[in-house]
């Protein structure tokens, strides 16, 4: 449960490096989807489902989908110009 927990925490460490580090949005976008979806399964993990279910539905899904529709037309504008 303990190292379980420990490679979470490195895999969203790591993400959130690769995140800032990265220059593609869409790449960045999608790593942060990931990290938030990682910190969902730590809040279960930590025995916290309410705190886990709240996360994946707002933080990797709302919030990624949000950000890649925002990505997407930033882009078509881009074009348009």
């Amino acid at each position: 449960m303990i190292n379980l927990a420990i490679f979470i925490a490195v895999v969203m460490f790591l993400g959130a490096i690769w995140t800032v580090l990265t220059e593609d949005v869409f790449k960045a976008i999608v790593i942060f989807g990931i990290v938030s979806l990682m910190s969902s399964v730590m809040f279960l993990l930590m025995q916290a489902p309410d705190v886990a279910i709240t996360e994946a539905a707002i933080g990797s899904g709302i919030t990624t989908a949000l950000f890649i529709f925002t990505y997407k037309k930033m882009e078509e504008r881009k074009d348009e110009r």
